[in-house]
């Protein structure tokens, strides 16, 4: 075995993920004393971790196969243009709220299947693919907005970010619901085990009777369809729809799959690695904005990190 990911076992590096949250909660406990464990904080890392987790979840599925979805984040924004379009020409009438939603999937579903289509079909490697439809669907996306803002959603749109259950806000709680059905999917459908059986060897998986093909187009229709939930997400917290939201995202999502113990060749990660590794994140970024670090350092370190990890894991046992 030659990747880190391969060397530490999956319960390994969960241990090591919770290893590393409990010290960045006494490094940041020493230098930040009580405001970093206050609700306000609490509240930053709980708003701003369900959008990211569902597109980074958007992103790790596609890695286990060895892929990659460059175009999880315009799609996202496709989806929220399209029903904030018919959210704001008819508000406050539930028939087109249905209707807005119908659309919203639509168009995730349209963007995963042209996805997978080209992946699988036509023989395009993911990056290629996923990179060409990025530049497609964000081009789209503000030929027909021309880069305005849509805004003015109903309530129910809104209760998503500024409602709570027991305290626990429900974007977190939703976010949570999707990581646990995923893992579900994962570990205990037909679909997972192709998935990672896809992942640690493709033609393998295609002689012993998997079609591979369908696989794929499900694995990017998923991963679309999670873009979704994140632009639902993005719609509330903003209470507006642009072309241009979260693509400072991208990274980040590729940086949480890969720290999550996702391996990039694919066949191996798990959805709870995932989610450690996204309240890591969340904690060091939001640490470092509470210590007046340039949110652009911020992103240039996650970087770094991702370099260095991607290094660590190529490195010759």
């Amino acid at each position: 075995m030659t990747t880190l990911t391969r060397i530490l076992p999956g319960d390994r590096i969960i241990r090591l993920q919770l290893l590393i949250i409990v010290a960045v909660a006494v490094l940041f406990s020493f230098t930040l004393g009580g405001s970093f464990y206050s609700i306000g904080n609490f509240q930053s890392i709980s708003s701003q971790l369900p959008i990211l987790g569902m597109l980074a979840l958007g992103m790790g599925i596609t890695m286990l196969t060895g892929g990659i979805n460059l175009s999880v984040i315009a799609g996202a924004n496709a989806c929220s243009l399209a029903m904030a379009a018919i959210l704001v020409a008819h508000p406050d009438q539930p028939g087109y709220f249905a209707l807005a939603m119908f659309a919203g999937l639509a168009v995730a579903v349209v963007i995963g299947v042209l996805n997978g289509a080209l992946i699988a079909y036509v023989g395009v490697s993911p990056i290629l693919a996923t990179l060409g439809t990025m530049t497609l669907i964000a081009g789209l996306n503000i030929l027909l907005t021309n880069g305005a803002v849509i805004s003015g959603f109903p309530a129910a749109i809104q209760y998503l970010s500024n409602g709570s259950l027991l305290g626990i806000p429900v974007a977190l709680l939703l976010f949570l619901l999707v990581a646990l059905l995923l893992w579900v999917l994962l570990e205990h459908t037909t679909l997972g085990r192709s998935l990672y059986l896809m992942g640690s060897n493709e033609q393998a998986t295609r002689f012993s009777g998997v079609n591979t093909h369908k696989v794929t187009i499900a694995v990017y229709v998923l991963s679309a369809l999670l873009g979704w939930g994140a632009a639902l997400l993005m719609m509330s917290k903003f209470n507006s729809a642009k072309a241009g939201y979260g693509d400072s995202y991208l990274l980040v999502t590729i940086l949480a799959s890969v720290l999550g113990g996702i391996n990039p060749d694919g066949g191996f990660g798990r959805v709870i690695g995932l989610v450690l590794a996204l309240i890591v994140l969340q904690m060091l970024e939001s640490g470092l904005n509470l210590m007046g670090v340039s949110s652009y350092l911020t992103m240039a370190l996650w970087g770094g990190v991702l370099i260095l990890f991607i290094a660590l894991q190529n490195r010759k046992s």
